[in-house]
C-alpha cells in the first residue's frame, strides 16, 4: 500500500467514528444539539463579512473610477510606445 492509501483509509475511519459518534450516541447529540446554534452564527456572520468585503470593493471600484475621470484617464488603456520605433534594415 502507498502512503496515500493510508493516509485515506486513516482519515475515513476517523470520519466515519466521528459521524457515529455525532449521529448514534446521547452525548453526541447532545453536542450537536449544543454546536447547532454556534454553527448558525458562525455561518451568519460569515455571511455579513461577505456582503461588507463586497461592499468595500464596489466602493473601491467606485473611487478608482472617480480617480481616473478626475485625472483624465477614460479607460482607453496607455499605449506601450507613443510613437512607432521600428529600425530600418538600411
Amino acid at each position: 500500500m502507498d502512503n496515500r492509501t493510508v493516509a485515506a483509509t486513516i482519515v475515513g475511519g476517523i470520519v466515519g467514528a466521528l459521524a457515529g459518534f455525532l449521529l448514534f450516541t446521547q452525548r453526541g447529540r447532545t453536542l450537536r444539539r449544543q454546536l447547532e446554534p454556534a454553527l448558525d452564527d458562525f455561518a451568519r456572520e460569515l455571511s455579513h463579512f461577505r456582503d461588507t468585503v463586497n461592499k468595500a470593493v464596489g466602493v473601491a471600484g467606485e473611487g478608482w473610477k472617480l480617480l481616473n475621470e478626475a485625472v483624465g484617464d477614460r479607460g482607453v488603456p496607455p499605449t506601450r510606445y507613443p510613437t512607432p520605433h521600428q529600425s530600418s534594415p538600411f
